[in-house]
């Protein structure tokens, strides 16, 4: 196969389904043929990534993230994503273990808040515990300088309820809950917007959208990106 890329996935399995079902639903395709061609590496018995951060006793996820790195730049895709923001606290060993690039999508997203609300000054941040606890939401926030907003431990209690216990273990998503973290992130912690920072809260997101509040979904600004690169990569002779 030729103008490929790898899709570094299954943490978990529901959120990078729904990736993929966002990437080839904006596909510009009328054939078969006109979809993209990609390597998806659903990855499901990869360790937690919450617990290793939050617990370095806890399995690392490191050596098997990068076994696939190695493994896939074998077959020299063209790029690599990687749909779970949690993961990223891995991001420079992954991507220092292959010349390949590797699309960062906290980095990304905070790119999409810059150039889509030039007005939003404080960046509210949810996702997983780890997320938060590695900062990589952030650090990117703080380097664009922007003002990060993080969750009270009550909001990030509720955050880890709908992600692991509703999502993850439940294929469930409990609408009035996901809703109401994002209204508090916004209405009493101050967020002119809020990032949502868990590709199982883009899945909420999707299942069950919020439109009253200003919202920036990591895992559809993946999806904008890797699109963007797929068809120029297509398209190129």
């Amino acid at each position: 196969m030729e103008k490929f890329f790898t899709i570094i996935g299954g943490m978990g399995t529901m959120a990078t389904e729904s990736y993929l079902h966002q990437l080839n639903l904006r596909t510009p395709a009328h054939a078969d043929q006109e979809y993209l061609n990609y390597i998806l590496v659903n990855h499901a018995t990869v360790p937690d990534r919450t617990a290793y951060i939050l617990d370095h006793s806890q399995p690392s996820p490191l050596p098997t993230l990068l076994d696939d790195i190695r493994q896939q730049s074998q077959l020299n895709p063209a790029f690599f994503t990687l749909p779970c923001n949690t993961a990223h606290y891995f991001y420079d060993d992954l991507q220092a273990a292959t010349t390949i690039p590797l699309l960062h999508m906290p980095r990304e997203t905070v790119k999409e808040i810059q150039r889509h609300f030039p007005e939003a000054k404080r960046i509210g941040i949810t996702g997983t515990q780890g997320t938060i606890t590695d900062k990589v939401y952030e650090d990117e926030v703080l380097a664009a300088g922007l003002t990060p907003v993080l969750p009270t431990a009550e909001i990030e209690a509720e955050t880890m309820e709908l992600i692991y216990d509703n999502i993850k273990e439940q294929d469930r998503v409990d609408a009035p809950l996901y809703h109401r973290i994002l209204r508090q992130m916004h209405d009493e912690q101050g967020a002119d917007l809020v990032i949502l920072g868990c590709t199982e809260l883009s899945l909420a997101q999707e299942r069950e959208p919020e439109t009253q509040i200003p919202l920036v979904d990591s895992q559809s600004v993946l999806v904008d990106r890797t699109l963007e690169m797929a068809l120029a990569l297509r398209d190129k002779k």
